[in-house]
């Protein structure tokens, strides 16, 4: 997988360029069919990453964000999610990233989450993940009395979910923070958090995460304890504390 390494650290240093010109700029706002915020910065570097791609690997798909889909049927697909987390973006926080994963068969081979302006690369295979080439692993706390846990929007636990349960959880956690997105799971990965969860996510968010906090030594599963891949929600966390967390959430 050297070769698809490389070019994926490739991928995160071109669309770290362009996010980084627009950061904490004034940069117009427009609004998805979802509602949800995109800007120039989000396009612009989700086509450089396609442009490349289909140079370097025109038998390859794609599955973007911002573009859709390219050469569905194709054994290797690359998912891009160029600003996960453009919430975070336009309020001039660095609580985002660039994910990038790479499908085989429809299973994560692995997995990027880049933080362009604080100039941090993560890389994951499900086996070993990296932080700028050092390998980093997840704090291995047996009770969530003393965990620190994130999530990206505490009012989604409550619309997509069951609020009540999650609360009995947060309220257990030492430390509950909204530092969530992309970002967030590169903290869980790095050991600087312990738990993570996601109301709600699409393919794009997810994909790249699995790889890297299996590699950091985490379990991670949607919302319920089932495959993330065919789940639209996350829970992450190492062993131990899945474990406490899923009881009080499912």
């Amino acid at each position: 997988m050297t070769e698809f390494n490389d070019f994926a650290k490739l991928l995160a240093e071109k669309s770290g360029e362009i996010i980084k010109k627009y950061h904490r700029t004034k940069v117009t706002i427009e609004s998805k069919k979802d509602e949800s915020p995109v800007t120039v910065a989000d396009k612009a570097a989700e086509e450089v990453m396609r442009e490349l791609i289909m140079k370097e690997f025109p038998e390859h798909g794609i599955i973007g964000e911002e573009f859709g889909k390219h050469n569905v049927a194709a054994e290797y697909q690359w998912v891009l999610d160029p600003i996960d987390g453009t919430k975070s973006f336009i309020t001039g926080t660095v609580n985002f990233g660039t994910l990038i994963a790479l499908l085989k068969n429809n299973e994560p081979v692995f997995g990027v989450i880049n933080q362009p302006v604080l100039n941090d690369f993560m890389i994951g295979d499900g086996t070993v993940t990296t932080l700028n080439n050092e390998v980093v692993t997840m704090r291995e706390l047996k009770n969530v009395n003393e965990a620190t846990m994130l999530t990206s929007c505490y009012k989604d636990i409550g619309k997509y979910h069951d609020g009540s349960k999650f609360d009995k959880l947060m309220q257990q956690v030492k430390i509950f923070r909204t530092w969530g997105d992309a970002y967030g799971y590169s903290l869980l990965a790095a050991g600087f958090a312990d738990i993570m969860v996601d109301a709600v996510m699409s393919l794009w968010d997810l994909a790249a995460i699995i790889p890297v906090i299996r590699g950091a030594g985490g379990i991670i599963t949607d919302y319920y304890g089932e495959d993330p891949m065919t789940g639209n929600s996350i829970l992450a966390a190492n062993p131990d504390l899945h474990k406490q967390a899923l009881a009080l959430i499912k």
